[in-house]
């Protein structure tokens, strides 16, 4: 039977007729509720024709395609089984080779009458090698495809998983290719090229996705942009080791690949065991990456940890104090925050047993009395008295050589001795028995004692060893277990910033550290790419110290608070050391937040297609159109003495806005001399116009920003049609 799936505006027809294994046949734009005759004259239809110098019949990409079905690029499923030790007539074309039959009554399909989604699983075998693999496709209400496999062995050996990975087609006009890589403070850095024959592959070997994490793998019809041409593209939602590929044969057939990545030997089924595939999301879009997130951001957003709960104004310690704590240290900034309107106080490293540099004590999650000589009760009444409520940093999966934890069980050390250190730590086994319930003690007890609603929970080193399957296996255990015990906490998830984002992660926690940089020329485009895949209210953006702790660059005030309004807002800057007007500046931005926060938090993200390289332009819009939040920066030097004016995407073309500056402090410009418009305060003007003409804007020097407000107070319908388009010509 061939199975049509519908949702928004995408299709997914899956041909799984006779005892093949089934076949993507189309995976792209909604191609209408198709009749069964006119869905089996497409799959007539798709048969290729044979080419020279291959196989004698027409090719035909599976869904699990192996070398036996003649598919000779990257594999769905790779195996082996010691042939020693296996049972029956097992030789080494079923080891390499292996060719699965469909299992038909395995096959069920559940569609939404309303093209709402919907899913189909089915199940192949390959009765030489003895292994079954089942599969599973879900179509969102957003358009949103998941897929996921499981292999089983059926055999009386143990058998070797190498592979289990999904491959997507895209057609050939799918040509441009886009992914993404990093250096720690500089995540997220866009890599554009063409898809050429071949394959282009990221791996990633970290134990986590790291820092140079390809991210989201995406092509696309030649120059798509934010607003424009068609994509695809897919994340591998797992936060150990991925791999993720594009590949074009030299038959033409391009595709997308992706799943965990695993070392030899990692997984080792024994008779009747079965292991299961991270889930592998993928997404089309006919309106570029902004498509994308049109997609991904409601999706998320279903399933969201914290939907329908404000996301707080957080203030985290570290670039305030580092590890120079105490009561009195940290009076005047908890005193300073609570004038700002700071809603959430973080107490970040170095408030535990001998934690006074980076080179010792993870691993000891107890209270250092030298610190601390009265526990963190004190400090915690004391934020709670302001207003605030109160989150600690902890780095769970981490352990120091010096700590009483490893002195006590050097066992429970991921790696061998003379292995190397990374930042003077290294990783906890969490499949080590007994070490997880040391952590899950550890912590249980602390969030039992007092009253922490928040864990910054960080991740500053690469594996470098040991199962990186076992080790993100046992960590969402750990995470589970915890979650369970304290459903009010929450869990921030950080990994020497944003070198682990990723939707395995996301399912568990409550918002990410999306960098470890407060430079605001840095985060405006690691917040711009990273907010593709992960809404807003998940990032974690905060406002910094006027000198970037990271980069040592200098920062106007206006400039850091535009940047960080957008996103989950914080501060991580000593506010006892800023002046009276910087501390009501301060608190002028986080209360025109809290009076955004709804719109920020909730909206469609857009982003321009700017024609100068050095304009940023990004906003939210409300589900309505009726509210939308604008943010220009200038990034760099404007390649024209007047750039271009700046056009909004998103609007409602019929509207009519009023646009109007968010003041968040004097911003530098090149001229003293403003657009008429903007020396007036003010404009209105239709979405249309908006849209296509745009604004002109004062002459910003680099690294300045404006933030726009718009509210439509108007919608002028009388010239369009019942159904909201324009009238047909006479």
């Amino acid at each position: 039977m061939i199975h049509h799936l519908r949702a928004a505006g995408v299709s997914l027809i899956v041909d799984a007729r006779g005892a093949a294994v089934p076949a993507v046949l189309h995976w792209g734009s909604d191609l209408g509720a198709l009749a069964p005759d006119a869905l089996g004259a497409l799959a007539a239809a798709s048969v290729p024709a044979v080419p020279p110098s291959s196989i004698d019949t027409p090719l035909r990409l599976s869904l699990v395609p192996t070398i036996g079905e003649g598919w000779s690029g990257r594999p769905g499923v790779q195996f082996a089984r010691d042939p020693a030790a296996a049972d029956g007539p097992l030789g080494a074309d079923a080891l390499r080779a292996p060719r699965f039959r469909l299992d038909a009554d395995s096959v069920a399909a559940h569609s939404s009458t309303d093209a709402a989604g919907g899913t189909i699983t089915f199940e192949v075998v390959d009765d030489d090698a003895r292994v079954a693999v089942s599969s599973r496709l879900e179509l969102t209400p957003e358009g949103v495809l998941r897929i996921r496999h499981r292999v089983a062995n059926r055999g009386e050996g143990p058998l070797a998983v190498a592979r289990l990975a999904t491959i997507l087609p895209v057609p050939a006009r799918a040509s441009e290719l886009l992914d993404f890589s990093g250096l720690w403070a500089r995540e997220r850095r866009p890599i554009r090229r063409s898809l050429d024959h071949g394959v282009h592959a990221r791996e990633s070997r970290h134990g986590r996705g790291g820092h140079d994490d390809a991210f989201l793998l995406v092509v696309g019809t030649p120059g798509f942009g934010f607003g424009h041409g068609e994509a695809w593209a897919t994340h591998v939602a797992w936060s150990g080791d991925t791999e993720a590929w594009a590949e074009r044969s030299a038959l033409g057939a391009a595709t997308l690949g992706g799943g965990e990545l695993l070392a030899p030997g990692e997984v080792v089924l024994g008779p009747g065991e079965a292991t299961t595939s991270p889930w592998v999301v993928a997404v089309h879009s006919t309106t570029g990456l902004d498509g994308l997130s049109d997609r991904l951001h409601p999706w998320i957003r279903s399933w969201s940890t914290i939907a329908g709960r404000p996301r707080p104004v957080t203030l985290n310690t570290w670039e305030a104090v580092y590890f120079d704590q105490s009561l009195e240290r940290l009076e005047p900034l908890i005193d300073a925050a609570r004038r700002v309107g700071v809603e959430r106080f973080v107490l970040d490293d170095g408030w535990f047993l001998g934690r006074r540099d980076d080179r010792r004590a993870l691993g000891d999650w107890t209270v250092d009395p030298s610190v601390w000589p009265d526990g963190l009760g004190p400090l915690i009444e004391r934020v709670a008295s302001a207003g605030m409520e109160f989150g600690l940093w902890v780095e769970p999966e981490m352990v120091s050589a010096d700590s009483e934890v490893a002195r006590a069980h050097p066992d429970w050390v991921l790696g061998r001795p003379g292995d190397p250190e990374w930042r003077w730590q290294r990783v906890l086994d969490l499949t080590a028995p007994g070490a997880a319930d040391h952590v899950f003690a550890a912590l249980d007890a602390l969030l039992a004692a007092h009253d922490i609603r928040y864990l910054k929970w960080d991740h500053n080193r690469d594996l470098l060893g040991g199962s990186a399957h076992a080790q993100t296996t046992a960590l969402y255990a750990l995470i589970d277990r915890l979650r369970a015990a304290h459903p009010g906490v929450e869990i921030e998830s950080c990994a020497s910033g944003g070198a682990r984002i990723d939707l395995g992660i996301l399912e568990r926690t409550d918002r990410v550290w999306t960098s470890d940089t407060n430079d605001p020329l840095e985060r405006q485009p690691i917040q711009r790419y990273t907010g593709v895949l992960v809404p807003p209210e998940y990032l974690g953006s905060h406002l910094g110290a006027e000198r970037a702790h990271t980069t040592g660059r200098a920062s106007d005030l206006s400039f850091r608070l535009a940047t960080a309004l957008f996103g989950s807002a914080g501060i991580e800057w000593n506010l006892a050391t800023a002046t009276d007007a910087e501390l009501d500046a301060v608190a002028a931005w986080t209360a025109t937040h809290r009076r955004l926060r709804s719109l920020l938090h909730g909206g469609r993200v857009v982003r321009a297609d700017a024609a100068d390289p050095a304009q940023v332009v990004h906003g939210v819009v409300a589900p309505d159109r009726r509210h939308a939040v604008v943010s220009i920066a200038v990034v760099g030097t404007p390649v024209a003495a007047l750039p271009p004016a700046v056009r909004m995407p998103g609007l409602d073309p019929d509207a009519e806005y009023l646009v109007r500056r968010v003041d968040l402090g004097p911003v530098r410009t090149i001229q003293d001399t403003d657009p008429p418009w903007f020396a007036d305060g003010a404009v209105r003007l239709p979405g249309r116009v908006l849209a296509e003409v745009g604004l002109p804007m004062p002459l910003l020097a680099p690294e300045q920003a404006l933030v726009l407000e718009l509210v439509a107070d108007r919608v002028d319908r009388s010239a369009r049609g019942a159904d909201g388009d324009a009238p047909a010509a006479g």
